[in-house]
């Protein structure tokens, strides 16, 4: 029970990697509260999380900043604080370069980049008044290594890792720590839709033999917002079985 009584913020917290996570600070105690786009999955997920803490669920657009700050608020008037702030909302908008249009790339770069800014910075006013602030920015090996067919995803990405070291050398005085996440392959609804050609090359290519899932990437979510990393930060944890 790391986690008692912190009260943790999960955006896109409804599905795939971001439920997990929301459910392991949840089974260790943790308040947890999602925030999510998608009504069906929000209240599927909230009943699931309700079953092990006291949980919230709130609909969110995070590319809206108005909104997120009005939802902060919220959270701050049924909790009290903010400790734990993790940035995984995220959306992909495959195409090559040259046929990539404004409309995917914005619609990426909003939800993957923007949003963990406006999250981020809604969040910190309150925790550099309480002195303590976890973030954990969910980034990917795709921000790190590129891919073929996501620049937009991968400019995304690429920006966390630099959004995360930025706001870490702001923030480490007031005793926040911001670091970012790096998941390579893993299994979700996301990346089942990717041709079988495409996942066995790739496969190939992890030196550990085997597709990550969820709970990998959660359990590393864990430890960078455990006391265990308290002297960590402004860092990107790859979890990738050995891709990079």
């Amino acid at each position: 029970m790391r986690f008692q009584d912190k009260v943790v913020v999960v955006t896109g917290g409804a599905q795939g990697i971001g439920k997990e996570i929301a459910l392991q600070f949840a089974q260790e105690g943790a308040k947890v509260v999602i925030l999510d786009s998608n009504e069906a999955t929000l209240s599927t997920a909230l009943s699931q999380l309700q079953s092990h803490s006291q949980s919230m669920g709130l609909k969110v657009d995070v590319t809206i900043l108005k909104e997120v700050e009005k939802n902060i608020n919220k959270i701050i008037d049924n909790f009290g604080r903010v400790d734990i702030l993790v940035n995984n909302a995220g959306i992909t908008r495959d195409n090559l370069s040259i046929r990539l249009s404004e409309n995917d790339w914005d619609a990426v770069l909003k939800v993957n980049l923007q949003g963990a800014f406006h999250c981020t910075r809604s969040a910190i006013r309150f925790m550099m008044k309480q002195r303590y602030g976890r973030i954990i920015n969910i980034s990917s090996v795709i921000g790190i290594m590129g891919n073929a067919g996501q620049a937009n995803y991968a400019a995304s990405k690429a920006g966390l890792i630099g959004l995360t070291k930025s706001v870490a050398k702001e923030l480490g005085s007031r005793n926040i720590t911001v670091n970012a996440i790096a998941p390579g392959y893993i299994q979700t609804a996301m990346t089942a839709r990717l041709d079988d050609k495409v996942k066995s090359e790739m496969l190939k290519r992890i030196p550990l033999g085997r597709f990550g899932a969820s709970q990998d990437v959660a359990r590393a979510v864990l430890f960078l917002a455990s006391a265990d990393a308290d002297y960590i930060t402004g860092q990107v944890l790859v979890v990738d079985g050995g891709l990079v």
